[in-house]
């Protein structure tokens, strides 16, 4: 067997012992199998969890241990050769955390739940929670595992029950939100009980940012998660939640991750207003002054995209429009914004205009010098291209019958369009 395999994109010929012998790419956290075999952790467990592969990939042998230990000796020289390579682009790879294993968790979650007492305390409640959180962290495996030993739920009764001690409130959420609420009844569990939703929006007040921004990302998660609409609505209607959630957006950099704090604010503003009875608030909040601020400052592609369609969400009312209406920005950045981010972005931004052109004159006429008419017409210039090339890329008369009569019919009214607005 060869010693050395072909050169790779680095440049240089890798070991062929550093090699995963599943993936071929350099081995960042080998674990050696019962068998004797040593492989990349992520190739060997992607392995036994595919299908039935229960033998080893080299040997072919059985499996007869899933156990993987952590070849340290192995990782050490592949570390020290990655070292010995850097001039030539070979990054160090880090030392990889040891996954949470079933027993630990158990004890941890059992130590978190524990009633204080003699031997217990908050302390040592709050320090098991942050070794769970430390789990969570490192790995989606590790977070499947929590959850899988009733982690959601002990979480949710620490919440909600220890409420006079703040640093198990503060570690409880921090962990809970790393989690998806899958599970209808955990939803419905926090979000139909009065009592638990007005604790959440009192913690959107906390003396301790990261705490404010947790509650937020669980709000969200909440609301997201829930399928009535009727508890949406009733959860909604708090000026007080609009304005935990707002103050997050109007002040994000007071947080160490601030980048966050603005993900967080602009998910949870938005799924607040999709109660349509409950937009009004967002609104007297002041919402649109804060919206179009973040978004003349800049925000990334998926976080502008969730503000812009809350923008166009707003528009839709008569008091919305007018507060969009009356902020100088508010215009010129939607113009601004369409063919610039996504096609998304796009339709949210031209749906926000389409509202403000429509309620006032003088905002059509700020739209209109702002340069919209143009990018406007480029958008339907864009789409005819694409449906020119949907047809000329059909190989028979059958294909172009395929091409719905709406589509047709749509690009024909834009063309309509397009002439009319040249003349």
């Amino acid at each position: 067997m060869p010693r050395i395999l072909e050169p790779l994109d680095l440049g240089i010929q890798i070991p062929y012992h550093f090699r995963c012998p599943i993936s071929l790419e350099l081995m960042r956290d080998p674990v050696t199998v019962c068998t004797g075999q040593t492989y990349d952790r992520t190739s060997i467990e992607s392995w036994v969890s595919t299908g039935n592969n229960t033998t080893c990939p080299v040997t072919r042998a059985p499996l007869s241990d899933f156990t993987l230990i952590p070849n340290h000796t192995l990782r050490r020289l592949i570390q020290e050769w990655c070292v010995a390579n850097r001039s030539n682009g070979v990054e160090r790879i880090p030392t990889p955390k040891q996954p949470a294993d079933q027993t630990s968790v158990r004890a941890l979650l059992s130590q978190a739940s524990a009633t204080c007492g003699t031997h217990v305390s908050f302390r040592s409640r709050a320090a098991a929670l942050r070794r769970l959180r430390g789990f969570a962290r490192d790995s989606e495996k590790n977070r499947v595992l929590i959850a899988g030993n009733n982690g959601k739920e002990i979480l949710i009764r620490i919440l909600f029950s220890d409420k006079e001690s703040p640093e198990l409130v503060s570690e409880s959420l921090a962990l809970l939100v790393m989690f998806t609420m899958t599970e209808p009844d955990q939803c419905v569990s926090i979000i139909s009980d009065p009592n638990r939703v007005e604790f959440l929006t009192r913690l959107l007040f906390h003396s301790l940012i990261e705490t404010r921004v947790n509650a937020a990302a669980l709000i969200e998660i909440l609301l997201t998660g829930s399928k009535s609409a009727d508890i949406k609505e009733t959860v909604s209607n708090s000026e007080s939640m609009f304005e935990g959630v707002l103050d997050l957006l109007r002040n994000p950099t007071v947080t160490s991750h601030p980048r966050r704090a603005l993900k967080i604010g602009v998910k949870a503003l938005f799924a607040l207003c999709l109660s349509k009875n409950t937009r009004h608030i967002a609104v007297s909040s002041g919402a649109p002054e804060i919206l179009v601020d973040r978004l003349a400052a800049g925000l990334d592609r998926c976080d502008t995209e969730r503000a812009l369609a809350t923008v166009e969400l707003l528009c839709r009312s008569p008091e919305g429009c007018a507060a969009f209406g009356e902020h100088a920005l508010t215009v010129p950045v939607l113009v601004k914004t369409i063919l610039r981010v996504s096609d998304r972005a796009t339709e949210y931004a031209a749906g926000a205009l389409l509202a403000l052109c429509a309620a006032e004159e003088r905002w059509r006429d700020e739209a209109a010098a702002a340069g919209v008419v143009v990018r406007l017409l480029l958008v339907v210039q864009s789409e005819y291209h694409m449906f020119s090339k949907s047809i000329s890329e059909a190989n028979s008369k059958e294909d172009i019958n395929k091409i719905s009569w709406e589509e047709k019919k749509t690009v024909r009214t834009d063309i309509k369009t397009e002439e009319k607005e040249r003349f």
